[in-house]
């Protein structure tokens, strides 16, 4: 009898759980509403990922002479890449994007198309939404920037890169060897650079403790014209010069970087497509029930 009643108890104790459960995942799947409008955020019209990301999305289009950025009225504009990942971890409806280097568990990456936004990915050119890291001087580079440069674009330098979770630059890499400079360099631009930059810089600095540095994240269009007027020596921009940029400036680059679409943690879409992207960010879809995954309709269910 007794063990008759033990098991009773225990049979009740597992069905009580399973009721929590099964409350818990009913919680969950009311709480997240699929008929919400859709937040969408995006860099400043500084950024250089603003820029690449826009472009490559087709959010910025050209006509003619004209070009134009149709991004959603109403979107949410931040001047850092911690400002969106912030907006985005706060708000299960909001999408998002930055570099894949700045990835962390605050947020989640979505596939597009199908492919993860991984260093794997992109230097296979399986996942298409990259762009390139440079840094840009004007004219003749005095000896102190040259030696930098070269640092940077060295087996040392690209070894960082890579730590960085960024794809190298193509050409073939060199060991540095430090060769006792002194000075001061300026740095400004791309505030997804500038992380990159300051940990290259930091190297570069244990090398060679007589050169200091000045360093200002602001903003590709701000390191290119920077770099471009001469009050800085190193312009650092996080997308493709422009035709009239290009003719007065030299480009080094430094590394290619993937840029990812990120989502909210208890958004249950994992994918998107390249439409809905575009589609999400020029206001043509406002709620997330209106987005299809990459092949199928997008569920509201978690």
């Amino acid at each position: 009898m007794k063990a008759k009643k033990y098991n009773k108890i225990i049979l009740l104790s597992l069905m009580l759980a399973l009721s929590v459960v099964g409350c818990s995942k009913k919680e969950l799947t009311k709480e997240y509403n699929a008929d919400k409008e859709i937040t969408v955020i995006a860099r400043d019209a500084a950024s250089g990922t603003r820029g690449a990301f826009h472009e490559l999305m087709k959010i910025k289009v050209k006509e003619g002479d004209t070009e134009s950025d149709n991004l959603a009225v109403g979107a949410l504009e931040f001047d850092g890449t911690d400002k969106v990942i912030t907006a985005v971890e706060g708000d299960k409806y909001a999408i998002g994007y930055i570099s894949i280097g700045s990835l962390s568990d605050r947020v989640k990456a979505a596939s597009v198309n199908g492919t993860l936004p991984t260093e794997d990915n992109v230097k296979s050119g399986n996942y298409k939404i990259s762009r390139p890291y440079l840094l840009l001087t004007r004219g003749t580079e005095n000896d102190l920037v040259k030696d930098f440069l070269s640092f940077a674009e060295s087996v040392q330098g690209q070894e960082i890169v890579s730590k960085m979770h960024y794809i190298g630059a193509a050409q073939e890499h060199k060991e540095y060897k430090p060769s006792n400079v002194s000075g001061t360099i300026k740095v400004a631009g791309s505030t997804s650079v500038a992380p990159l930059m300051e940990k290259i810089i930091e190297a570069y600095k244990e090398l060679n403790p007589n050169v200091q540095f000045e360093i200002q994240a602001n903003g590709s269009s701000q390191g290119i014209k920077a770099a471009n007027d001469g009050t800085y020596d190193i312009g650092m921009s996080s997308r493709n010069l422009k035709d009239n940029e290009k003719s007065s400036l030299n480009q080094h680059v430094l590394a290619v970087d993937g840029i990812a679409v990120i989502l909210n943690k208890n958004n249950p879409t994992t994918d998107l497509s390249t439409e809905n992207i575009t589609k999400i960010y020029t206001g043509e879809i406002i709620k997330w029930s209106e987005v299809r995954w990459y092949g199928k309709k997008q569920s509201n269910k978690l």
